[in-house]
């Protein structure tokens, strides 16, 4: 055996590529490291201009219900009470409304209507905020103000627990409006989303829940949305960071008030709406850095809101691939 010569075994040549792959290459994972540099400089930045209210606050800024420019004294419990009610009550109206709307267009619709209306939709969406905002303050809260809201102060008003959610003089303004506000302006996000992954149902599913004798209802509860479930919950959460980060909608007919109410029909404010209405007042420092602190909140909050949506995805797709 010694006198047999093995074969050298001789590592494979690296193959290297192309230059233009390489560049390519080189210009995407660019492009991806720019993306986490402007997220986190943003999140450094807005957090640089914070650190003297968390300083001089401490945690104190997250729960304190006082904000008086006059003698300095700040808490950021209202405009986030007003952000999640808001963003709360637009979730419960779009998402119901979103839900309907894909499944007619996909479901029920005849073909030559589908187009108008998803034409319709997609018009929605790229409205300016500014617009509903001023149909807000000029049409819809109006009608609130002589309709709806004294119906629902007669309706509710008597009851225990419900009597205090809708207690209060019918302004027009306040916490429901914004938040119907901002309801009608997510339903276009979410009712696109919806509808383009229930197009994406394979039709031999559709056609197999038909055959065995399944209704309409049965064949979108145990087809249709089994099938999407993950995307469709994408497309929520989408609408829901739209509702948070929204401005100049509600700063229309929310009231900028920084009065803690459990009534929706009170006025209130949001972190985005406060930002926007005094930023350009702040006359000191601390006033100043507040409304950073403010902001880097609605951060925190929209941050963390979007990685619950990527943990629950990431879930439903591991359900779904261990089925």
């Amino acid at each position: 055996m010694s006198g047999i010569a093995l074969p050298r075994t001789h590592a494979p040549a690296r193959r290297w590529l192309p230059f233009g792959d390489r560049l390519f290459r080189i210009l995407l994972a660019g492009a991806a490291v720019m993306v986490l540099a402007l997220l986190g400089g943003a999140a450094l930045a807005i957090f640089w201009g914070a650190l003297p209210a968390f300083r001089h606050f401490g945690l104190a800024f997250l729960t304190g219900l006082a904000w008086d420019p006059v003698h300095r004294d700040f808490g950021a419990l209202v405009p986030i009470y007003g952000t999640l009610v808001t963003s709360t009550i637009a979730m419960l109206t779009a998402v119901p409304v979103s839900f309907g709307i894909a499944l007619f267009l996909t479901e029920v619709a005849p073909v030559w209507l589908r187009a108008p209306i998803g034409g319709a939709i997609e018009l929605l969406a790229g409205i300016p905020s500014i617009i509903y905002g001023m149909w807000g303050l000029f049409v819809f809260a109006p009608f609130m103000a002589d309709h709806v809201e004294p119906a629902l102060t007669a309706a509710f008003g008597p009851l225990p627990l419900l009597g205090v959610l809708f207690d209060g003089p019918p302004l027009g303004i306040g916490m429901l409006t914004g938040g119907l506000i901002l309801g009608v302006m997510v339903v276009p996000f979410i009712s696109s989303v919806m509808r383009d992954v229930f197009r994406l149902v394979p039709q031999a599913l559709r056609e197999s829940a038909l055959g065995l004798g399944a209704t309409r209802w049965e064949l979108v509860w145990r087809v249709v949305l089994p099938y999407t479930k993950s995307a469709v919950m994408g497309g929520i959460f989408l609408g829901l960071g739209r509702a948070l980060g929204e401005t100049m909608a509600v700063t229309f007919v929310l009231g900028n008030a920084h009065d803690f109410s459990a009534s929706l029909l009170m006025p209130s404010t949001s972190i985005a709406a406060a930002i926007a209405n005094e930023f350009t007042e702040a006359d000191s420092d601390i006033y100043r850095s507040s409304l950073i602190a403010l902001g880097f909140v609605l951060f925190a909050i929209t941050f963390v809101v979007l990685a619950l949506a990527k943990w629950l995805l990431a879930r439903l797709t591991a359900e779904e691939s261990a089925r």
